[in-house]
């Protein structure tokens, strides 16, 4: 049966950088510093014009954009990037069945029951093999009456989601080793561990209009527990992440190179109660364990309840975030679009979680211009440096906004921070070069404008310490310390290698630098 990954793409092993930094370095700094005496722009002039003539061929543009550094993923779901092939295989090794009807999971008492088939027939069975990948992503969707994208896309996580817990660690390795091999050194991962106890004792405390009083209620109920819960599941992940990789061994790959870091997801299409409930574990999970460096809504934004009730869980946020000021909010809001939902629903979802929600980055934010005071809101989310996460493939495969009427042009026109992402890499079928080469197309952006976007989602990233960068979303002069070296330099002075030992964050971007020098180096 096959079940040997293919995405551990030969690369060149990193190496230790001077003053033991512990930054993820790649072997090739050394020849990268060669270049550190040309003058200023020279190498990236030489980067832009191997750009430009690689725009004349989609092929080529892809190349070239696929060695790029890409800096970080920031809004990348871990179930919806895992590749259907992959779902397939676990399913098979768990003894799962597949419901013929649904083209699902389902699963097996002792032997599969009438109208199934074990999951492992598909590997006999190509026919049978093409019809779940196509269940389980977008593969060969096309609309029909009554059935969008928007239905088929969410319909395929009820199809694969039976698959065990236990290939957490394997799907960790399937995106660290699909982004260090397009060149990227970051991801934050949203996830949703068990939490069946908290929504047990929803249940039975039910739902109270004093928030205080129903956070209390939980935790006297043994809410916590619930810590102990999800920081198991990241640690067995991650230690066969690890053993997968070969990790701190002569034979480690890549992937290793790719720091992960996880957002707590809140199922957002649920009772009140339950709502609360997880949203008071997600604070208290990031609060306790640094792996975890924000909370997220997630679920379909237009479903009822989502609609009925996005003020009242901005509320949970808002107090919540009262009471545990260190978790960082980044929200999604605004994917929704005209037709979707009644005209009066595309309001105000994009202002209420940056005014009332506290979120500091917004997903998707597709239908601002259509939210009250669109300009006014504009104007405030880049004030505030709100970031705004682009997922360009997944708005037209669920929304049909491409193109003209995607917002992109309009947030940059504001200066609205963006950064490009891919969302469900693997119910879409892409990957973040896929989102590059098609920002590149559609917008004719220069190649300083991709390290804009390539720069700024290293900015908004989650981790802890300052930036490199002086100005926020100012990329000409470093912090203070950093300011006599060149960024990304293999040898940073003391003060600076000072600083960057302090800051995980100043760290990837360092190191983001570095890879621009060395990748500009090249033509």
């Amino acid at each position: 049966m096959p079940g040997t990954k293919s995405l551990r793409t030969p690369m060149i092993a990193p190496i230790a950088l001077a003053l033991c930094l512990g930054l993820p370095v790649l072997a090739r700094a050394q020849a990268a510093a060669k270049h550190d005496s040309l003058a200023p722009g020279t190498a990236e002039q030489r980067a832009a014009r191997a750009y430009e003539a690689a725009r004349a061929n989609p092929l080529d543009l892809e190349a070239f954009l696929r060695r790029m550094p890409k800096g970080a993923d920031l809004h990348y779901h871990e179930f919806g990037g895992i590749y259907a092939e992959s779902w397939i295989r676990e399913g098979a090794e768990d003894g799962l069945c597949v419901d013929l009807a649904r083209r699902a999971f389902a699963a097996a008492e002792t032997n599969c029951g009438a109208g199934q088939v074990p999951a492992a027939e598909a590997f006999l069975d190509q026919n049978l093999y093409d019809s779940l990948v196509n269940a389980f992503s977008m593969r060969s969707f096309v609309a029909t009456s009554g059935t969008s994208g928007h239905d088929h896309f969410f319909d395929t996580f009820d199809k694969f989601f039976l698959a065990g817990n236990h290939h957490a660690g394997e799907r960790l390795d399937e995106i660290a080793a699909r982004a260090a091999a397009q060149n990227e050194q970051y991801v934050e991962i949203m996830v949703t561990p068990d939490f069946s106890h908290t929504a047990r004792i929803a249940k039975e405390i039910g739902w109270r209009e004093d928030l205080a009083q129903l956070r209390d209620a939980l935790l006297a109920h043994g809410l916590r527990d619930d810590v102990a819960v999800a920081r198991a599941d990241r640690d067995e992940a991650e230690a066969t992440r690890r053993a997968l990789e070969h990790c701190a061994t002569p034979n480690e790959t890549p992937a290793c190179n790719v720091t992960i870091r996880y957002i707590y997801q809140i199922l957002r299409d649920f009772p009140k109660e339950q709502v609360f409930a997880q949203t008071l574990l997600g604070f208290e999970v990031d609060t306790a364990d640094p792996r975890f460096v924000g909370i997220t809504y997630v679920q379909p934004e237009d479903n009822a309840t989502p609609m009925a009730d996005y003020a009242v869980q901005m509320k949970f946020i808002d107090f919540l975030h009262g009471v545990y000021p260190k978790p960082h909010i980044n929200l999604h809001a605004g994917e929704l679009a005209r037709g979707l939902v009644p005209p009066e629903g595309l309001c105000c979802h994009i202002r209420q979680a940056v005014e009332m929600g506290h979120s500091e980055r917004i997903g998707h934010g597709v239908d601002v211009m259509f939210e009250d005071r669109p300009y006014d809101l504009l104007k405030e989310m880049a004030a505030k440096h709100i970031l705004v996460e682009i997922n360009l493939t997944r708005n037209d495969d669920i929304l049909g906004v491409k193109g003209k009427d995607h917002p992109l042009p309009i947030y940059r026109k504001f200066h609205v921070p963006v950064a490009l992402s891919t969302d469900d890499e693997g119910v879409s079928r892409i990957d973040l070069t896929h989102e590059y080469v098609r920002a590149a197309e559609t917008y004719a952006l220069s190649y300083a404008d991709l390290k804009q976007l390539v720069r700024t989602g290293l900015e908004h990233n989650f981790l802890p310490g300052a930036s490199l960068w002086r100005e926020t979303d100012a990329f000409s002069r470093t912090a203070a310390a950093c300011v006599g070296d060149a960024a990304g330099s293999a040898e940073p002075s003391a003060a600076c290698a000072s600083f960057l030992k302090a800051s995980e964050k100043a760290q990837q971007q360092w190191e983001l630098e570095r890879r621009f020098r060395e990748f500009d180096a090249g033509f």
